[in-house]
């Protein structure tokens, strides 16, 4: 039986780097919540190419760069842009709601 899926709150609006990427635990998740221009997005941190920890890369507002190999994603959409990276990052819905973001777990 599948259970229902739940919004579970992650981290203060406040707490996050505005304009950037906010690496935080949920439980034995490691996530990357991105301040896009566009709005908060999350995926898992990883890397899908090199498994870094994609909180240390270069974001721009929309794009974040690998750390490691310099793989591109669309931190808006989770979508591989360049080599190396082939695989799209694995994206969690999101929301904001009285001041927190929430994840749908």
């Amino acid at each position: 039986m599948m259970r229902e899926k739940v919004w579970q709150d992650v981290i203060a609006v406040a707490q996050l780097e505005p304009g950037d990427v906010t690496p935080v635990t949920a439980g034995d998740r490691e996530l990357a919540i991105y301040d896009t221009l566009d709005g908060i997005r999350v995926s898992y941190a990883r890397c899908t190419h090199g498994a870094a920890n994609l909180c240390d890369g270069y974001f721009d507002g929309c794009h974040i760069e690998c750390p490691l190999h310099q793989g591109l994603f669309d931190a808006r959409t989770g979508a591989a842009l360049a080599a190396p990276a082939r695989v799209g990052l694995r994206m969690i819905e999101a929301r904001v709601e009285n001041g927190m973001v929430q994840i749908l777990i």
